[in-house]
Parts: structure tokens; sequence; C-alpha cells
């Protein structure tokens, strides 16, 4: 497995690339798809459509959601296709990484004439600063 600095600057570039060539203003679908395709074509592994299991937090498994791509084993993609970025795409993908025990997450927006890619990680001392720094900026 690449270091995932450097799998997150491919996928950036891979994302940035579809959306020059595509612009914007297709459905999620067409840009997950040609995401998909690039990044395999690159040599990367990706599963398309997921299931991803979900922990409680005493490590019970309490069921499963659907990601729209995991890249290598250890990167949870989640795209959209919104005019921009919302404090629920943010809750969202930060929940699938906590939930998911998963460190690491890209946000990728390719509805906006503005390409937008956030990328987020998940890690065992910071959940707590995380989850309040969340829930005082949704008050």
């Amino acid at each position: 497995m690449r270091d995932i600095k450097t799998l997150c600057d491919q996928i950036r570039q891979v994302a940035f690339a579809i959306h020059v060539y595509h612009g914007h203003g297709h459905l999620e679908k067409v840009y997950e798809n040609a995401l998909v395709h690039r990044l395999r074509k690159a040599g990367l592994q990706v599963l398309q459509q997921q299931p991803i299991q979900v922990f409680d937090e005493d490590g019970a498994l309490i069921g499963d959601y659907i990601a729209d791509l995991f890249v290598e084993n250890c990167l949870i993609i989640e795209l959209k296709t919104a005019k921009m970025l919302a404090d629920e795409h943010i809750a969202q993908i930060l929940g699938y990484l906590k939930s998911a025990r998963i460190e690491h997450g890209l946000l990728i927006n390719f509805g906006s004439y503005k390409f937008g890619i956030r990328k987020y990680t998940w890690s065992e001392p910071t959940r707590k600063l995380l989850t309040i720094e969340k829930t005082e900026n949704l008050q």
C-alpha cells in the first residue's frame, strides 16, 4: 500500500482531471464511474458501493452502510454533486469514519463549477475533539 498522503494526492489529481474533462452537471454516478475507471487504470484497488461494517463504541457490530468508494482498503471516498458542500456532508463522512473505525476519508464535490475536495482524518486521540467541535458548529 502507498502512504496515505501519496494516495490522496493521486486521487486528487485524478478527480480534478475528471472535473476538468466532464465539468459539473452530471449525476453523481457518472463521476463515481469515471473515478473508479481512472483509479483502477492507475493500478489502485477500488471497491465501488462497498458495504462497510459499523461498530458501536463497545466494538459490537451494529450494521453497515454503503461507501461510494473504498480505495486500497484504507480510504473512504464520499462523492457529492452539490452546489456547495454543507455541514451535513461533513458530518456524514466523519460519522462513516468514526463508526467504521477507518482513519482516512475524502469528500469530493463535482457539482459546482469550482472543484471541491477535502480530506478528513479520524484518529483515536482526536475523536472527542472532532465530536465536540462539530457539535459546537451545528448549534
